[in-house]
C-alpha cells in the first residue's frame, strides 16, 4: 500500500472503536469529541508532511525489508544519516506543532525489537526476530501509528514488582495458551494513545530479577482490542478547550496541549505472533540500553529542540510587543535560551556522527550514549529554565489576564483594548494570543510533560555516571603523571 495521505488517516480513525473515557464519560465518537480533535488533527500533519516535497528527505525513508518508501517514524535506521535525519524529523514537526506528535513512540520500538529480536534469535534459537519483521512489515505496508505505552503505575515504589500486593500495578503475563497470552495491568502517560493504530508495549524501564520472569514481556495489539480501556487525562487546558467558543483563543488553537492516556489490559489476549519477548530476563537491560540511546536523541534532543526554538520566539515577540527587546536583560535571557538549543543540537550531532552498528553485521544504527545522555541532561535542566526565563520576560499577565472573549463584550471590550495592548502598533488581541501561546510552556501541562516524558534526570545522571566509570583511571593516570606521582 502507498503512503496514506492525511484524507486516508481521518478515514481510518474513523474506525477505531476504543473504549475511551474522558472526564467521567463514555467517549462514543472520538472524531467529534473536542479533546481528541487536536490529537487527530497533529497525527494528521504528521501523513500530510508525508506528500510535502519541502519535508520528504525527512518524513520518508526506503524500507530495508520492500525497497518500497515508507513513512520514517516506522523505519530502522540503517546508517548514520538515517539517524540525524530521524533527529531532525522530530525537530522540525516539533516546530510545525508546538505539541508531541505523538509517534516517537513507534520510532524507538522498531528500532529497539529490530536488533533485539536478532540478538535473542542468535543465542536462544527463538523465532521472535521473524515475528517482528512480518509485523513491521505490515506496518510500513499499510502505514500506520503506533505508540509505546512503557511507564507502569508501579504501585508501591519501595517494593519490587515481585513483591506488590497487587501484581496488576506491574503489567504482567497471567496466563500463557497454546496460542498466546493473557496479559493484566495498565500502562500511564501514553501520549495520543486513544488515536494510535498500535500499541507496542514495553517492559518495565527498571531492571528486572530471578522470579519477575512474567514482568519481561514485549508485544504488539490494535487499537479497541478486547479488554482495552482507555482513560485519558482531563487537566485545566482540556476543560476550557470543551466549552471554548472559538478555538482561537486557546494558545495553540488547531494541536492543543498534549493528552495523554491510561491504557487498561484487563486480560487481553495476545497471539504468539505478536509476542517479541516473554520471560526471557537477560534481555530487558539489553532492551532497555537501546531504548535510552534511542530515546535520548530523539526525544530531549530532538522534539525539545524544536520547542526551544517556539519558547525563544514567543519570548522575543512578547518582548517586542512589551517595547523591551533592546534591554540588556532580555538579550541576556534570550542569549541563554540560544545557548540551550545550539549546546543540545550539537550533542544530538555528535551522537549521531558517532554511531555504531550493533550488533555488528546488522545494518541497524544507534546513536553514541554518553554524547545522546549530554543531549539530554543539557536540555532537561536547560528546558526548564528557559520556561522560568520566558515568563519572566512575559509577564504575570500570561497567567492572570482575561479572556479574549472580552474583546467581543460591549461592556469591557473597550476596556480590554485599552489596558492590555503593548505598543501602539500592537493591539489587545496579539498580545493577548502570545501571551496564550506562552502559557502552555511556562504555566500549562506543556512543561511538565517535558521535563517528565524524556525519562528520569536522576537515572539521566546515574547512567552517565556509569558511563564515564570506564575513563576514570585514564583520566586518574593522566593527572597523576603531570602531578609527579608514581604508583
Amino acid at each position: 500500500m502507498a503512503l496514506k495521505t492525511r484524507e486516508q488517516f481521518m478515514d481510518s480513525v474513523a474506525k477505531l472503536k476504543p473504549r475511551l473515557f474522558i472526564a467521567g464519560e463514555r467517549v462514543e465518537n472520538m472524531v467529534e469529541h473536542p479533546n481528541i480533535i487536536p490529537v487527530i488533527n497533529t497525527l494528521a500533519k504528521t501523513y500530510e508532511l508525508e506528500h510535502d516535497p519541502e519535508y520528504q528527505e525527512l518524513t520518508t525513508a526506503t524500507s530495508h525489508l520492500t525497497g518500497e518508501k515508507v513513512n520514517r517514524w516506522i523505519h530502522v535506521p540503517q546508517n548514520i544519516d538515517d539517524l540525524h535525519k530521524s533527529s531532525m524529523l522530530i525537530t522540525a514537526m516539533s516546530q510545525k506543532l508546538g505539541v508531541c506528535h505523538y509517534r516517537c513512540g513507534a520510532t524507538e520500538a522498531v528500532h529497539v525489537l529490530s536488533s533485539l529480536t536478532r540478538v535473542m534469535d542468535q543465542k536462544l534459537g527463538t523465532e521472535y526476530n521473524k515475528r517482528f519483521t512480518n509485523y513491521l512489515r505490515y506496518l510500513q505496508e499499510n502505514d500506520l501509528t503506533a505508540g509505546a505505552p512503557q511507564t507502569d503505575p508501579k504501585g508501591d515504589r519501595t517494593k519490587r514488582p515481585s513483591q506488590q500486593q497487587d501484581p496488576d500495578t506491574f503489567l504482567h503475563v497471567a496466563k500463557k495458551t497454546e496460542d498466546g497470552i493473557i496479559v493484566r495491568g495498565a500502562k500511564l502517560h501514553q501520549l495520543g494513545g486513544m488515536v494510535t493504530h498500535e500499541h507496542i508495549v514495553f517492559p518495565p524501564i527498571i531492571p528486572l530479577g530471578k522470579g519477575e520472569e512474567d514482568y519481561a514481556v514485549c508485544f504488539a495489539v490494535p487499537n479497541g482490542t478486547k479488554g482495552l480501556t482507555y482513560i485519558a487525562q482531563s487537566g485545566p487546558m482540556e476543560a476550557e478547550r470543551r466549552e471554548a467558543k472559538d478555538i482561537q483563543e486557546l494558545g495553540i488553537p488547531e494541536y492543543g496541549s498534549e493528552v495523554t492516556t491510561m491504557i487498561v489490559f484487563d486480560d487481553v489476549f495476545v497471539p504468539w505472533e505478536r509476542v517479541f519477548l516473554c520471560g526471557e530476563l537477560e534481555f530487558t537491560s539489553y532492551m532497555l540500553d537501546k531504548f535510552v540511546r534511542t530515546h535520548n536523541v530523539l526525544c530531549r534532543g530532538g522534539c525539545k529542540v524544536g520547542y526551544m526554538d517556539l519558547i525563544i520566539g514567543a519570548a522575543q515577540t512578547i518582548a517586542e510587543y512589551n517595547g523591551i527587546a533592546g534591554a540588556a536583560h532580555v538579550r541576556d535571557k534570550i542569549t541563554e535560551m540560544v545557548r540551550t538549543r545550539e549546546t543540545t543540537r550539537a550533542c544530538v550531532f555528535a551522537a549521531c556522527q558517532n554511531a555504531k552498528e550493533d550488533p555488528p553485521g546488522s545494518s541497524i544504527y544507534y546513536a553514541d550514549s554518553m554524547w545522546g545522555l549530554m543531549a539530554s541532561t543539557c536540555m532537561g535542566f536547560g528546558f526548564q529554565e528557559a520556561m522560568l526565563l520566558a515568563a519572566d520576560l512575559a509577564g504575570g499577565a500570561v497567567v492572570t489576564m482575561p479572556s479574549e472573549r472580552e474583546l467581543k463584550n460591549p461592556e469591557t471590550s473597550h476596556y480590554i483594548q485599552k489596558y492590555l495592548r503593548a505598543t501602539p502598533s500592537v493591539p489587545a488581541e496579539k498580545r493577548m494570543r502570545m501571551l496564550k501561546f506562552l502559557q502552555h510552556w511556562t504555566a500549562g501541562p506543556q512543561g511538565i510533560l517535558s521535563w517528565h516524558s524524556a525519562g528520569s534526570m536522576q537515572g539521566n545522571r546515574l547512567l552517565t555516571y556509569n558511563e564515564a566509570v570506564a575513563g576514570l583511571e585514564e583520566k586518574k593516570r593522566m593527572a597523576k603523571e603531570l602531578a609527579g606521582i608514581k604508583d
